[in-house]
């Protein structure tokens, strides 16, 4: 259904004397909220026909001020219809621009988007990790395609996003770039930061997330058992690029760095403690938030076997690493050779670390989310649910067991 339009001629003000000149408005109202314009032309009050909106009379100069009312009135109509034939929502201030040429003074998403990037890239390492800097940018490049996708466009007014537009996008990530849907609902957040700034900036009038639901879906972080991390610790490796991708793996499963935080880890992030033990100080590359890390004896050992490395002399590192995709494919390599199924990654160690090294030992999930770098602690949490239910399959096998052990009990009498 096509929102109510109208147009009106009128005179803004009058004066005193009849015979000054007051300036024609455009007064126009789309769905009853309107909006005017100057027309740039005026004229005495007593020569106006309030009724018919035109000047009086049938003189050239009332002809000619009436064929210029009449040449604006046809733009309007014309500027009208081509937003009805775009479907797309329009109000009395949107035909006003478009008459006076301020359109381009619209704002478009995917301009939005870039300059909100581009100010990002400024601030990395300031106020933003670079992982997150490249999320928002592979997020616009989304965003980008699907507009191109869905509106043969290259961009679109910013205002034009609507719940419709969110739930297509959701779509589009699911299905023409086969994302899962933790993975898409990611993005949306990304893009949603996009909408509030317009929101705050009244680029756009309401936002359209009020109505959308965002739901992750729990997923199941794996890990490695004691025995799976003894078989990786203890196994014979003479290839010194395996050796080195799983004694990074394991540095990580001892000390709960993510991949990125070691890489960037010098001898001087090494310090001693006040009981004359070594930790780790530093901050984690993703959250910004500072660490300090105790290193057990394993982590210890590494770092030791890596000291007269030349990076390590030189002060770059305190391990020499790979490329993450590079230890990735090679930890696969590690994982067939100790003939573990799960798909080993850097990150599975800091799993491990939260799990087997930390929680299932005993240590408090405050100090295991202190250790993790975690702001908040219903982070950590999901980990001590992992755990809970290990010792629920645990004692579920036991119990099991124990159930095939019927003692024979003599009743007395």
């Amino acid at each position: 259904m096509n929102p109510s339009f109208s147009q009106l001629f009128y005179l803004k003000g009058r004066h005193r004397d009849k015979l000054v000149k007051v300036p024609i408005y455009l007064r126009l109202t789309v769905n009853g909220i309107r909006n005017e314009l100057s027309i740039s032309r005026k004229i005495e009050p007593e020569k106006w026909h309030k009724k018919l909106g035109k000047m009086k009379g049938t003189n050239p100069e009332a002809a000619q001020l009436n064929q210029y009312l009449d040449t604006v009135r046809s733009k309007i109509n014309r500027i009208h219809q081509r937003f009805i034939d775009e479907e797309r929502p329009f109000t009395a201030l949107d035909i006003k621009n478009a008459y006076s040429d301020k359109g381009d003074k619209l704002k478009m998403l995917v301009v939005v988007f870039e300059e909100h990037n581009a100010q990002m890239e400024k601030l990395i390492d300031k106020d933003f990790a670079l992982g997150t800097w490249k999320r928002y940018n592979t997020t616009k490049k989304h965003v980008k395609e699907f507009v191109m996708a869905e509106y043969r466009s290259s961009d679109i007014p910013i205002r034009d996003v609507n719940l419709k537009f969110i739930k297509g996008f959701e779509y589009f990530l699911k299905v023409t770039k086969n994302c899962n849907h933790n993975s898409a609902l990611k993005y949306i957040n990304n893009f949603k930061k996009i909408i509030r700034l317009a929101v705050a900036h009244e680029w756009i009038s309401r936002d359209p997330f009020y109505n959308y639901k965002v739901q992750f879906k729990t997923v199941e972080r794996e890990f490695l058992t004691k025995q799976e991390l003894e078989s990786i610790v203890n196994l014979e490796i003479r290839m010194p690029r395996l050796d080195i991708v799983r004694d990074m793996f394991v540095f990580c499963c001892f000390t709960g760095l993510a991949y990125i935080d070691l890489k960037k880890l010098t001898p001087n992030n090494i310090v001693p403690h006040i009981d004359g033990s070594q930790w780790i100080q530093s901050a984690r590359q993703k959250t910004r938030s500072k660490l300090g890390i105790p290193l057990l004896p394993t982590a210890m050992e590494i770092l030791e076997k890596y000291e007269q490395h030349p990076r390590v002399q030189n002060g770059e590192c305190v391990i020499p690493c790979l490329s993450n995709q590079k230890s990735n494919a090679y930890l696969k390599e590690i994982a067939d050779r100790c003939g573990i199924s799960k798909n080993l990654t850097t990150h599975l160690a800091r799993h491990t670390f939260a799990t087997t090294v930390t929680l299932s030992n005993g240590v408090p999930i405050e100090t295991v989310g202190k250790l993790l770098g975690h702001k908040n602690l219903r982070t950590t949490q999901h980990y001590a649910k992992i755990v809970n239910k290990k010792v629920s399959d645990d004692m579920a096998v036991l119990k099991d067991k124990l159930s095939r052990i019927s003692p024979t009990r003599k009743s007395s009498h």
